[in-house]
């Protein structure tokens, strides 16, 4: 990957794009929740915490109604959409995550990596501390 940003409104991979990262795609496949919490906390910018969002996932996604989960993470594909001005592709964020989500978790977790905002790094949320503002 280059040192600039990548442009506005285009992914850096595909939905499909696993093999650029093995560990987010084998994160997002064995571990879903844990990829879900780390995405969410990083979107929110540390407002919500890895394991509460990863905790509310794990519960929707056992639930029993298949469709609870993808609702509650297709909600942060918005989310991230709307930070980077991202298009929704290959279809709706809806579609995606039913059809397909462990690689729409993938894609998300990548897209975080790939603009500089690691959803691994425990240290993010520490280092700015110093220097958010939490008024809002």
């Amino acid at each position: 990957m280059s040192d600039y940003p990548p442009p506005p409104g285009s992914w850096t991979t595909g939905l499909c794009g696993c093999f650029s990262d093995c560990k987010s795609c084998c994160l997002a496949f064995f571990c879903p929740c844990v990829a879900f919490g780390q995405v969410a906390e990083t979107l929110d910018k540390g407002a919500t915490s890895c394991c509460m969002a990863g905790a509310i996932y794990c519960v929707l996604l056992h639930a029993g109604v298949c469709l609870l989960h993808c609702l509650y993470s297709c909600s942060y594909r918005r989310k991230l959409r709307a930070a980077y001005g991202l298009a929704a592709e290959p279809c709706a964020d809806g579609c995606v995550h039913y059809f397909c989500e462990p690689c729409a978790l993938a894609q998300m977790y990548r897209e975080l990596k790939n603009r500089g905002a690691d959803p691994a790094d425990d240290q993010k949320w520490n280092e700015q501390d110093s220097t958010c503002n939490m008024d809002g």
